[in-house]
């Protein structure tokens, strides 16, 4: 959690990502008519070959952001900060174009509370630093020794790292990365990080004026809204906590997941209440982001989906086999379709793109519990749960041996998931785009719904 911060339609050829698209569900028809009864049969998995894989995790367990107003506080231990010994791995910090680090205002703020026992609030943990290290070892079991997908030892032509500018995800990812390739590596470590005001990773309230107003006032309004508000007054009650205080069902939730992250002793009505808090929460968040509006929840997290797609497409190679590829009924012709992406990717702001133009095995993406609910949500995967501490959603993109075609298969905290709009986990790839155009947002189209407020308001003599 960062403070502050919180229909199906048919392929349109619009745009030369969404053309390259279109080819491929044409040619997917083409080969279902071609195939006859036999293109209804389940695809064989062992002809399936591993092409790209993108991570989106959850940084690792922390301090609390905000500690709640008891008398009897729990004691974060500067002990708890030690790090482990197998975590340790060097990288860098860059801008997305290779500057120096920006600054980060979100830890400057972070550095202003100091919870009692002198931590400072939103800090990695060691217990946090260890669960990303079991997610990387996790990791390398998939794709360094099940599958022999990945180097055994990080290599930076094949792996594109992106975190958010704050500590605990730079750190999060060092540690991730530590037990992915058990701290070896043939070239630096670079980590790309954005400046805040720009920064997609998260639903940009700061930056984005039209998600802005649309989401003044909710979470306070939140906490308003019948059975929310029943719920939150028996809680407060029932720990001691006085009305009038601004604690809401986030800020619960907060302090129970780093509690209890840590074994560390809490208010026992804290515990007691602990499923109604997360429960509610969830609610809260799902009522900030209001997922029945669509361009809302394309502002929260279109941006991020956009840069997941052109992952996929870019990794979808059309000079391997152009007669394979080319579309059956439009009889597009793939060169020029390349060079149209090569002119795309010039139009695209730096920050939205890989400034490696290579092929990647993986991309990381380092991001927070913000930006994992709507993702999950655009995706049709969301179960109504707070994303855990090191959670991660995996997506994986494979292409079949003979027929050519691609699928992409999803994982969420290590479980098959069933995309909105898929048959079933294995889903073709052009299925799958479709489904995500639904929400997914290019940087023109962003900064066009996120002016829309401010246009009308100017307009408006405001």
């Amino acid at each position: 959690m960062i403070t502050g911060v919180f229909s199906v339609r048919v392929w349109t050829p619009v745009g030369v990502l969404a053309s390259l698209a279109y080819c491929l569900h044409q040619r997917r028809v083409a080969l279902a008519e071609l195939q006859g009864a036999d293109g209804q049969r389940p695809v064989d998995r062992s002809l399936l070959k591993l092409k790209m894989v993108q991570v989106v995790f959850r940084h690792g367990a922390r301090s609390p952001l905000k500690p709640l107003p008891l008398e009897e506080q729990v004691e974060w231990n500067p002990q708890l900060l030690e790090v482990p010994p197998q975590t340790q791995f060097d990288y860098t910090v860059t801008s997305l174009i290779g500057g120096p680090k920006p600054p980060s205002p979100y830890d400057s703020q972070y550095h202003e509370t100091i919870l009692k026992g002198g931590m400072f609030a939103g800090q990695l943990t060691k217990v946090g630093m260890q669960q990303m290290f079991t997610l990387g070892e996790r990791l390398r079991k998939n794709y360094v020794e099940d599958i022999p997908f990945l180097s055994p030892t990080f290599n930076p032509q094949e792996v594109f790292i992106r975190s958010t500018n704050i500590f605990r995800n730079l750190e999060s990812t060092r540690c991730l990365l530590a037990g992915l390739f058990q701290c070896q590596k043939e070239g630096p470590i670079i980590i790309h990080t954005d400046e805040a005001h720009s920064e997609v990773l998260y639903p940009n309230y700061q930056n984005c004026w039209s998600l802005r107003q649309r989401a003044r006032g909710r979470r306070q309004a939140a906490s308003l809204q019948p059975g929310i508000s029943e719920d939150l007054k028996k809680v407060k009650e029932g720990m001691g906590v006085d009305s009038s205080d601004e604690v809401d069902f986030l800020i619960l939730l907060d302090n129970v997941a780093a509690e209890q992250a840590h074994s560390l002793p809490s208010c026992p009505m804290l515990k007691t209440f602990a499923r109604i808090i997360e429960q509610r929460a969830v609610d809260t968040s799902l009522y900030v982001l209001q997922t029945e509006d669509r361009e809302s929840l394309q502002m929260a997290v279109g941006p991020f989906l956009h840069i997941l797609e052109s992952n996929l497409l870019r990794a979808v190679d059309p000079t391997t086999a152009p007669d394979k590829i080319r579309c059956p009924q439009e009889g597009a012709d793939l060169a020029l379709l390349n060079s149209s992406m090569a002119e795309s990717r010039k139009s695209t702001p730096v920050g939205w793109q890989d400034p490696q133009r290579g092929e990647r095995k993986l991309y990381l993406y380092a991001a927070h519990d913000v930006t994992l609910i709507p993702l999950l949500v655009t995706l049709g995967i969301f179960d109504h749960k707070w994303p855990p501490f090191a959670v991660d959603l995996t997506m994986e993109l494979y292409q079949h041996l003979e027929s050519k075609e691609w699928f992409v298969q999803l994982y969420y905290h290590g479980k098959e998931q069933v995309p909105r709009g898929c048959p079933d986990g294995l889903c073709p790839l052009d299925v799958f785009l479709n489904a995500m155009s639904v929400y997914t947002l290019s940087p023109e189209k962003y900064h066009e719904l996120c002016s829309q407020a401010q246009v009308m308001e100017v307009g408006n003599g405001e």
